[in-house]
């Protein structure tokens, strides 16, 4: 029985994951993301495609955009602040294998990304991570450690090369169709 139940929980992911897509409104998106539990804030948009690992524990503040084809692995839950950018093709991820267990058990923990971080293209975020306040993430980065407030880091593992200025005053607001 437990079999069937997870097999339609697959199903209905992949609907969630497919319908995102063809939804022409980003009014009507964020609607549709709360009926699956998802928490979107004023002025913040989800551009599709992109893939839900699950339903719920998925939170985005005020002025945030996640850009297409992001993976957002929300099994174990992804809180992100306000005023985030996340470009196209980040992979966040909450949930893996313990590699060295004799059953290959599951491991995994939340991520939170504070207010105010800039995480560029095809950088993949591990489970665990936090990023704090104002850090910006380079592209390709895979951060796989706490990263500090307005830290900037790059590489694999992503690693601290400078710190930002601390004073940031612009407020996003990415809610054009088809950008990227």
């Amino acid at each position: 029985m437990q079999q069937v139940k997870t097999q339609l929980v697959f199903i209905l992911l992949k609907y969630l994951n497919l319908s995102y897509s063809f939804i022409p409104l980003f009014v009507i998106k964020k609607f549709y993301l709360r009926i699956f539990g998802i928490k979107v804030g004023k002025k913040s948009y989800i551009h599709s495609p992109v893939r839900f690992f699950h339903f719920g524990r998925l939170e985005l503040g005020n002025n945030t955009v996640v850009n297409s084809g992001c993976y957002l692995d929300n099994r174990r839950g992804i809180f992100i602040g306000k005023n985030v950018s996340i470009a196209h093709d980040v992979k966040i991820y909450t949930l893996g294998h313990e590699i060295d267990d004799p059953f290959f058990r599951l491991k995994g923990a939340s991520v939170k990304i504070h207010d105010n971080v800039v995480i560029f293209a095809n950088s993949l975020i591990m489970p665990g991570v936090e990023i704090g306040e104002g850090a910006v993430i380079y592209p390709g980065s895979v951060v796989v450690k706490h990263v500090k407030p307005y830290s900037v880091v790059g590489g694999n593992p992503a690693r601290e090369v400078r710190q930002r200025a601390n004073d940031v005053r612009y407020e996003l607001d990415y809610g054009y169709w088809f950008a990227n």
